[in-house]
């Protein structure tokens, strides 16, 4: 089983906010966010990965993104 944790990730997540205040946070902070893509290229790596590899944990985030 892989498990792979993405962090701040462009998404549609900020245009479906309706209060005002959070919908402003999650503007600020997506500034920062790393496309969808990245997380696909880490999940390719995880399954094209010979039989006797095993990829447990991939945490995928922005270079600026605290833990």
């Amino acid at each position: 089983m892989t498990v792979i944790s993405p962090g701040n990730t462009e998404s549609e997540l900020a245009s479906t906010i309706t209060d005002a205040e959070a919908a402003e946070w999650v503007e600020e902070f997506r500034d920062s966010a790393i496309p969808a893509e990245a997380i696909a290229r880490a999940i390719t790596f995880a399954i094209e990965q010979p039989a006797d590899v095993d990829v447990n944990e991939i945490i995928v985030r922005p270079i600026g993104q605290m833990s």
